[in-house]
């Protein structure tokens, strides 16, 4: 019985032996299987196939755990890659964007958003084609891209918009980004908005040609005037009636023709001179009021249509150069009315939202021809004008001055005429401190709040 119990004891004990290693490797087996790549199975002691099994799913697991630790570190050095590429990407004053083989965007950094005016969401990927059919303003842009992206080449090109804001220039370069052959190449368009530096150039080179003029066309008009009177002076009653007659309208040219290259060397200097802004507080509705005012009282056979929508909104800015942008701009559309008797001129006045801020917005409209269509991006610009005896410098001037207190102006066509609207930004002082005298009172607008009609003639 003894030795029975024994035999017993020792299969009992074989078999523990033998199962243990394969109940190891089964319960391992299972962990790994629920994501668990630590286990490691205890080493059998003797060298048998069991034992070479155990240390095999030892050493798999042991090879697992560190490919999962080299692919977490790759995750996060692109995850890290990817936060620094965001970081400089967001900073960047420049518009990047990213299209794929299928023209589809990938990447807009908020730059080329801004830039761009386009509200898109993170996770929108919109095909070029897209972009251009959802925001028309940007067809310039989205065929200039499109040329290149099939190119296998880097490229440049300058590219001109227009929109609400006026004519915007892009400087736009672009370059082929290599991909795997399954999803094939990709293209980066990188795009710089550079209006405000082209126009900085533009004006200063034009302001210097203005100097030059003014400077070389200033110095021999008093001596031709004063000689010209002299003549008059002295021979028109010695002469006998023809020659009397004669010299009368010669000199009476010479004085005329004096006097209106004058007014063109002041309109030179004018957009030359760069003087000193005296800003201060200004009620554009009362301002404006106080210059229609001198059209009203001159008659004449053109309506004046006004409507003044800010009676509250005050601007920080120069009143006596505000003055001259009304002026400017009424003339401008009293000149553009000729030969339009029925016509109106209409000038209002509005609070409008801005990114910014509260601007007021100051519009003038006049039933003439319009602009030409080849002209409207360039009307601000200066010796651009379409009149006979016209220097070209009324509009420039009115941008100018425009620009130099922080707003911004732009023109474009109706069905019937055109219409220049300007923006300036609201001064968030206190109303009170406002200076000027009180036009409403003397137009009989005092009593109506918000917007105001008044009807008048003009010259």
């Amino acid at each position: 019985v003894a030795g029975l119990m024994a035999a017993l004891i020792a299969a009992f004990h074989t078999a523990r032996r033998l199962v243990q290693p394969v109940a190891d490797t089964a319960r391992g087996t299972r962990a790994v299987a629920e994501g668990d790549y630590e286990q490691q199975l205890p080493q059998p002691k003797q060298d048998d196939e069991l034992a070479f099994l155990v240390a095999s799913f030892n050493a798999m697991t042991r090879r697992i755990a560190q490919a999962r630790d080299a692919a977490d570190r790759s995750q996060q050095a692109v995850e890290s890659q990817r936060a620094y590429l965001e970081t400089v990407l967001g900073r960047l004053s420049s518009g990047v964007m990213v299209f794929d083989a299928e023209q589809r965007l990938r990447t807009a950094n908020p730059a080329a958003r801004q830039i761009l005016h386009l509200d898109l969401a993170e996770a929108d990927a919109p095909t070029l084609a897209a972009l251009e059919h959802d925001h028309p303003r940007l067809s310039r842009w989205a065929e200039a891209v499109h040329q290149h992206l099939d190119a296998s080449q880097d490229w440049r090109a300058e590219v001109t918009l227009f929109g609400e804001d006026g004519r915007q220039i892009l400087m736009c370069r672009g370059s082929p980004l290599p991909e795997p052959e399954a999803q094939g190449p990709s293209h980066v368009v990188v795009f710089d908005d550079v209006t405000t530096l082209v126009m900085a150039q533009r004006d200063a080179a034009w302001g210097e040609v203005a100097r030059r003029l003014a400077h070389e066309i200033k110095n021999p008009l008093t001596p031709i005037q004063l000689s010209a009177e002299r003549l008059r002076h002295k021979l028109l009653s010695k002469l006998p009636e023809g020659d009397a007659g004669l010299l009368d309208r010669a000199t009476r040219t010479i004085v005329q023709q004096v006097e209106a290259m004058k007014a063109m060397v002041n309109d030179f200097s004018n957009y030359a001179r760069t003087p000193q802004m005296q800003a201060e507080p200004v009620v554009l509705d009362r301002l404006v009021s106080e210059v229609l005012d001198l059209y009203r009282s001159a008659g004449g056979e053109i309506s004046l249509q006004v409507t003044l929508g800010a009676p509250d909104a005050c601007i920080l800015g120069d009143p006596l150069r505000l003055r001259q942008v009304v002026h400017n701009l009424v003339k401008n559309a009293q000149e553009a009315m000729e030969g339009y008797p029925s016509g109106q001129i209409r000038v209002a006045t509005a609070l409008a939202p801005a990114a910014e801020g509260p601007v007021v917005e100051l519009c003038i409209e006049d039933d003439g021809p319009g602009i030409e269509p080849d002209l409207l991006g360039r009307v601000f610009d200066p010796y651009v004008t379409t009149k006979v005896k016209g220097t070209g410098l009324g509009l420039a001037i009115v941008k100018k001055i425009i620009e130099e207190h922080g707003g911004i102006i732009r023109a474009e066509n109706r069905s019937r005429g055109a219409s220049i609207k300007a923006r300036l930004p609201v001064w968030q002082g206190n109303p009170a401190d406002a200076r000027g005298p009180t036009a409403h009172a003397a137009l009989g607008l005092a009593t109506l709040p918000g917007s105001t009609q008044v009807q008048a003639n003009a010259t």
